[in-house]
């Protein structure tokens, strides 16, 4: 399983929010290429960079920081936030990004959403499956749909998804632990699908949890700002179980 560390930005500040309310924004580092650069030093590999402005304007905000990243570090980054049109993915790529997550678009959009896991595959694009109460969310959660979160994501594996990020937003940044039924009932319904767990992790007992449940990744973001858990132990967890 691999340990992916957050880094949600805000006007290219480090921040994190506590259910996705932008309301309850706390800053925790000007200089996200400092944060990134201590992932790497700690042996982490993989980032996962959410342009917050983006998922809130529509399209792609915080494009420079991705390609400071990117170029700065070795990390391979997934990139969400704001990824609503053809230009958008464009920029993404030319940016840097190793993969694009898309959760609004392929709501609102998912024509376009199929084209691009058409034209790049099912490994480069990752779909964004956040749900409240089993209810896909978007727009930067801010948006509720009347989906369910698991046909949601068995209709898009059929289309060719191999990766799915899901959120469980009732959970993000309080941890209080993950979704681990939402998981369950992820894998059950979609068996081989690459998933992604993402929000409510509070501790190195929530990430063996999740390892024990064999997810792909594990997103860890407001437990690492917070001092809940070490790089360190990110680190050497990372190494003895992937």
């Amino acid at each position: 399983m691999f340990i992916i560390p957050a880094i949600d930005l805000i006007e290219g500040k480090c921040v994190r929010l506590t259910q996705g309310d932008y309301a309850r924004k706390k800053i925790y580092n000007e200089n996200p290429l400092e944060v990134a650069q201590q992932f790497e030093d700690a042996g982490l590999k993989r980032l996962h960079l959410v342009d917050l402005d983006g998922a809130k304007a529509g399209k792609v905000i915080n494009w420079k920081v991705l390609e400071t990243l990117a170029g700065k570090t070795g990390l391979h980054i997934d990139f969400g936030g704001g990824v609503q049109s053809d230009e958008d993915l464009r920029i993404v790529w030319d940016c840097g990004a190793r993969q694009v997550t898309g959760g609004s678009i392929a709501v609102k959009n998912p024509g376009l959403f199929e084209s691009w896991l058409s034209q790049y595959g099912g490994d480069r694009i990752i779909l964004g499956a956040d749900a409240r109460n089993e209810k896909v969310a978007v727009g930067g959660w801010e948006e509720g749909t009347s989906l369910w979160v698991y046909d949601f994501v068995e209709e898009y594996v059929a289309k060719g998804v191999k990766y799915t990020i899901s959120t469980d937003v009732a959970k993000d940044g309080l941890l209080q632990g993950p979704s681990l039924e939402l998981y369950r009932n992820l894998q059950e319904k979609c068996p081989g699908l690459n998933i992604i767990a993402s929000g409510g992790v509070s501790g190195m007992a929530d990430i063996e949890a999740l390892a024990e449940q064999q997810v792909f990744g594990v997103i860890v973001g407001k437990a690492i700002y917070e001092g809940r858990v070490t790089l360190k132990e990110l680190g050497l967890f990372e190494v003895q179980n992937t």
